[in-house]
């Protein structure tokens, strides 16, 4: 597993942002579910991940972690305090989404529990985890 997550590290970190990306223009886009202001934070942090990636891949460079996981990390804490508000664990009315489209409105909920801003949690989860792996492997220089 090592060898394989050290040798598609850019790889998988490009098809998870990508998917993350399309998924999001999709929903927006194409089905006309408006963002609201945490998804948009959200999108500054995963967007730029895609290109980190690419770079990676064209270059070799092995080091991509120190960029992906500072990005990741704000990701993933923007999309927790996002569920927290979505999920009701935390009053809408402490969230930034006063104005405008609510941070709380229920477009998509599958089995019950995965929504959209569930979904942008694993996304930031999963490239984070697999950076700090990857970052905890690299050989002391």
């Amino acid at each position: 597993m090592s060898d394989f997550l050290k040798k598609n590290y850019a790889k998988i970190i490009l098809a998870i942002s990508g998917v993350s990306i399309l998924g999001s223009l999709y929903f927006s886009e194409i089905l006309g579910l408006p963002p609201c202001l945490l998804c948009w934070y959200q999108r500054v942090f995963m967007y730029p991940l895609v290109i980190i990636a690419i770079v990676g891949m064209i270059y070799k460079e092995e080091k991509i972690y120190r960029f992906v996981l500072p990005m990741s990390f704000i990701g993933l804490l923007i999309s927790f305090y996002h569920n927290l508000l979505y999920f009701e664990i935390l009053p809408e009315s402490s969230g930034p989404c006063i104005v405008g489209i609510s941070c709380t409105t229920k477009y998509i909920e599958l089995l019950g529990f995965i929504t959209i801003p569930f979904l942008s949690f694993l996304s930031f989860l999963f490239i984070f985890i697999i950076s700090l792996i990857i970052k905890n492997t690299r050989k002391k220089v």
